[in-house]
């Protein structure tokens, strides 16, 4: 068993222009998990960049509210709603609202640098 406690967990900065906790991948838990549960925080106004992973990923509102661009078609959100991006999809978030967006993505095979490409 692997617990993960919020407050131990120091922050990163992601190469999209977000803040990340990684609570759970592969490298960090004895368990064989295949996926990564991270959360991200972004602050108002800021926008991750437009990128696609190999992976399929589920996004999970904490707070906030924000818009999902994936592929060209807009999905507005606010907390507790989730999305699924398919692998190999176009896609960047935007905080839209007036405090920081704050979500889960799960990335299921988990999230590796080399199976995300930068779009800009």
């Amino acid at each position: 068993m692997s617990v993960q406690r919020d407050s131990e967990i120091k922050s990163i900065q992601g190469n999209e222009g977000t803040q990340i906790k990684q609570y759970f991948h592969p490298h960090n838990t004895l368990n064989g998990i295949n996926y990564s549960l991270a959360q991200f925080t972004l602050e108002p106004g800021k926008k991750s960049k437009l990128h696609k992973i190999r992976s399929s990923e589920i996004y999970y509102i904490l707070e906030g509210s924000g818009k999902l661009k994936i592929e060209g078609d807009i999905h507005h959100l606010e907390k507790n709603d989730s999305v699924y991006v398919p692998p190999n999809s176009k896609q960047f978030i935007e905080n839209t609202g007036k405090g920081n967006l704050k979500f889960l993505c799960i990335v299921e095979p988990a999230w590796k640098a080399d199976a995300e490409i930068m779009l800009e």
